[in-house]
């Protein structure tokens, strides 16, 4: 059993992303679905799919890169833990790398980054950091 699925899939794209693999394939969960279509929507990801592998579902990360190559997430950190939950309010967040990164935050309308967060007013449960 997994302590936590949310860092094994940020792990495996920062490993597919370092090794410049087209995708990754994570095992299916809501919550991971979720991250991904928030990175979809911020650019950090191409898209994503559900898929068939060995009668398991699993989740299909196609991962981006620049023209030439250049990694587009540079890099990519769990910032609430299991042990230790980080909370921040619309007020409290901050642009990540002045603007240039994202945060994914957990909020009681959805998955969404900071951004989007702040548009909407709420806060909530700080998942992780991309830039």
């Amino acid at each position: 059993m997994m302590t936590d699925p949310i860092a094994d899939l940020l792990t495996r794209i920062r490993n597919g992303v370092r090794v410049e693999r087209p995708y990754v394939d994570v095992p299916l969960s809501k919550i991971k679905v979720h991250i991904v279509e928030a990175l979809t929507r911020e650019g950090f990801v191409w898209d994503h799919e559900v898929i068939d592998v060995d009668g398991h579902s699993t989740l299909r990360v196609n991962l981006k890169y620049g023209p030439n190559g250049e990694h587009v997430i540079q890099h990519i950190e769990r910032m609430s833990k299991p042990g230790c939950r980080v909370y921040v309010g619309v007020e409290d967040m901050k642009d990540v790398r002045q603007g240039t990164g994202i945060s994914v935050l957990s909020t009681s309308k959805g998955v969404l980054s900071n951004r989007e967060a702040h548009k909407q007013g709420v806060g909530g449960e700080l998942l992780c950091q991309v830039w």
